[in-house]
């Protein structure tokens, strides 16, 4: 609970370093290891590179969808900050009335 303990990110290979190093001595393993299924090396003929994945293509129709969206999205902006912008306003306006109207009713008293 004192002592804060620090996350492990996986790396890109998939293996999890361990957090903590063992104190007993490991020994190796001699023979075989147990087939796991999967490849393990590329079969001869495939390129050892990544291959690329196509762009993605938009339709017409999906077109529309993305655009149409993207207007939303501005307009409901729009109307958000206008509203803002009137409540600050308004806000200011009420603050300045408040402040004349103070200084004429205490003009008024000190007379």
């Amino acid at each position: 609970m004192i002592r804060p303990k620090i996350p492990v990110n996986p790396l890109p290979t998939g293996l999890v370093p361990p957090l903590v190093h063992p104190t007993t001595t490991v020994e190796p393993r001699h023979g075989m290891a147990p087939a796991c299924g999967c490849p393990q090396t590329p079969a001869p003929g495939q390129p050892t590179s990544r291959m690329q994945l196509p762009a993605v293509r938009l339709t017409p129709a999906g077109l529309v969808v993305v655009a149409g969206g993207a207007g939303l999205v501005f307009v409901v902006g729009a109307v958000l900050v206008s509203m803002l912008l009137a409540v600050a306003i308004t806000g200011a306006s009420v603050a300045v009335c408040a402040v004349v109207l103070r200084s004429l009713l205490n003009g008024r008293n000190h007379r």
